[in-house]
């Protein structure tokens, strides 16, 4: 005869259960199937190669790295401090910060773009965590000046996900990262197998700049290669383009 199955181990089961489903909706945030319009953007890479900056693989990939230390040092201390308080204040506190920090319109307007697409996806596809909705809803109604950047909705979004501060940094990276790469297969600067070979090269790299800017304040946010910044704000005079930033 079989023994019954105690609390403990009905509670044990449940608890698994969720944990399971939790790293489904994390994996499903960095799918690039999830439509945040991440790839309409090059992170300035198609405005380097018109400027001669990037003409060659070698170029290509000190490009990636600087974006990678650029995008670490300005807007991860952003991801960080919205996970660590995922509520309403903080977010619309980061998003008025960031707003005033970016000064690249260029940029600034593919933050904004991308994430008001990424909270309006969150919302509509993790309904398991209805404050998503709850915030979205509220701050459409704010009479604050809200823009909704990019960094401080991905830091929202995976504190109410569960994931730790750590692995949403290292999220934020591999999705810059992933996109950047992209654009440059897309700009026929690297074929599908060199840029997953480039991918996988830098991944190294990418892991030492985390772990040079992870867990800082958004007080801490700064720029560490300007030249991007300027490159990535002359995308609007190029003759013909192919991406939005």
């Amino acid at each position: 005869m079989a023994k019954p199955i105690g609390e403990d181990a009905i509670s044990e089961s449940v608890a698994s259960r969720s944990s399971s489903c939790s790293q489904w909706s994390q994996w499903q945030l960095l799918d690039s199937i999830l439509p945040t319009g991440g790839f309409a953007h090059s992170f300035g890479l198609e405005a380097a190669v018109q400027t001669r900056l990037v003409s060659s693989p070698t170029d290509l990939e000190t490009h990636i790295i600087h974006v990678l230390d650029n995008t670490a040092s300005l807007l991860l201390p952003f991801v960080y401090s919205s996970l660590k308080s995922p509520d309403i204040e903080t977010w619309q506190r980061l998003d008025l910060l960031l707003d005033a920090t970016l000064t690249n319109q260029v940029s600034s307007k593919a933050s904004i773009s991308q994430g008001s697409a990424l909270f309006r996806i969150a919302a509509s596809v993790f309904t398991e965590i209805p404050s998503l909705k709850m915030i979205r809803d509220a701050s459409l109604g704010s009479s604050k000046e809200l823009r909704f950047h990019h960094a401080p909705i991905f830091g929202l979004v995976c504190g109410l996900l569960g994931m730790d501060a750590e692995t949403s940094q290292r999220a934020y990276l591999f999705v810059t990262l992933r996109d950047v790469v992209s654009a440059a297969t897309r700009l026929n600067l690297v074929g599908p197998m060199g840029a997953s070979v480039m991918q996988h090269r830098i991944a190294v790299v990418a892991e030492t700049v985390l772990e040079k800017w992870k867990d800082r304040e958004a007080s801490e946010a700064c720029q560490t290669s300007p030249l991007l910044d300027v490159v990535q704000g002359c995308h609007g005079y190029l003759f013909s383009r192919l991406f939005c930033s």
